[in-house]
């Protein structure tokens, strides 16, 4: 159930944070405390190029869609 409403939480994320043009930054740092308010705990967050999250989840886009913020736990 815990992985379910994480699930919820990062796609609610994606959603927001998909505004095009946003510096990668300023995105990860609004993801993160985001994260945090919601009380998650232990994961990266880790700019990479457009397809290069490879098993990560991608909870937004940055830089005009260049780029992405994917999400690990752990």
């Amino acid at each position: 159930m815990k992985r379910l409403t994480l699930g919820i939480a990062l796609f609610a994320l994606a959603g927001s944070a998909l505004a095009a043009g946003k510096p990668c930054d300023e995105l990860k740092a609004e993801i993160d405390a985001k994260l945090k308010e919601k009380g998650v705990a232990a994961y990266t967050l880790e700019v990479v190029d457009k397809g290069g999250a490879g098993d990560k989840a991608v909870v937004g886009s940055c830089e005009a869609g260049s780029k992405e913020i994917a999400y690990q736990r752990g």
